[in-house]
């Protein structure tokens, strides 16, 4: 091996490993610096005048929430059933007739009593970062509750505090996923993103008119 090519592997080693260092700097800084806005039962019963309840999207079976999503729907009833907030926001991806997160997960919430009227859907919330910014942005809401599995609740509240919400994570992980490692490695290179985009505020993706989430829900129904 010449002395060149030893030159040009130790550049591409100095470099890969900056770029690791990168990587997984941003991603402690993400970790570290939103830990203490995740609350258990608690912290959250101390909490007055929330706004709403969040709840992230995911993937849906049909008419049926899959068990992440699931779990995240029984979490925020029950912070809704204990009076922690008066409304509940669904935020989910509804960009195709035939795929519809949000009427899936109203509908789940309805059968477990929850009133209509206290549950807005945010149709629009094609990612992570949409649906915290339309939350303010559109649903003027100021003090949130976000509920999610632990491990996306740091991405999450790291775009609240970003955008300037008064934000706390309720973590549904009553249960272990299929697949968790893998999401969890994919979520490293998520929060990177997500941190960058932080830093210029970007607007959602959609937005259009302003839905106090104080009103009534049902102004947001499409069926």
């Amino acid at each position: 091996m010449t002395k060149k090519v030893k030159i040009i592997l130790l550049g591409v080693l100095g470099i890969t490993f900056l770029a690791l260092a990168i990587v997984l700097g941003i991603n402690w800084f993400v970790l570290i610096s939103t830990k203490k806005q995740i609350i258990s039962n608690n912290d959250y019963a101390k909490l007055e005048n929330v706004d709403c309840i969040v709840v992230l999207g995911a993937k849906i079976w049909g008419d049926e929430p899959s068990p992440m999503l699931n779990d995240r729907l029984e979490e925020a009833i029950k912070l809704y059933q204990e009076g922690v907030a008066p409304k509940i926001l669904m935020s989910g991806d509804h960009g195709q007739k035939d795929y519809d997160e949000v009427n899936v997960m109203k509908t789940f919430a309805i059968n477990k009593g929850v009133a209509s009227e206290n549950i807005f859907m945010d149709h629009a919330g094609f990612s992570t970062y949409d649906s915290i910014y339309r939350a303010k942005e559109i649903f003027q809401a100021k003090k949130i509750i976000i509920v999610t599995q632990k491990y996306h609740l740091y991405r999450a509240l790291y775009i609240a505090n970003s955008l300037g919400l008064d934000a706390y994570g309720v973590n549904a992980n009553p249960r272990a996923y299929a697949g968790q490692t893998y999401r969890e490695l994919r979520e490293i290179l998520a929060r990177d993103k997500d941190f960058v985009k932080c830093l210029f505020k970007p607007k959602s993706t959609y937005l259009g008119e302003t839905i106090p989430v104080s009103g009534d829900g049902n102004i947001t129904n499409d069926k």
